[in-house]
């Protein structure tokens, strides 16, 4: 699956805790990556400082769903799943 063009929901929703070119401390959920274009592509694709936890993270139907809002949806509650307590 191609990702949707300007969504961005997978650079956005979740939180990253390894390093991001530009963000040495990772970024907390529900905010926008510092590699994330104006035109919502990935600055760093395909890069050597892309996270590994980007590169695996792959669009899919039930993901990105019909629109953007359900895709950060969706990738919320994945966050909320997936937090250490």
């Amino acid at each position: 699956m191609n990702c949707r063009p300007g969504c961005g929901a997978c650079c956005t929703a979740p939180s990253i805790s390894s390093p991001i070119p530009g963000m040495p401390q990772g970024k907390p959920a529900g905010v926008r990556c510092i590699q994330l274009g104006d035109d919502a592509r990935c600055l760093v694709f395909g890069q050597p400082g892309r996270p590994a936890v980007c590169s695996g993270l792959m669009p899919s139907a039930d993901m990105c769903g019909p629109d953007r809002e359900h895709a950060m949806l969706y990738l919320a509650r994945l966050e909320e799943q997936t937090r250490p307590t």
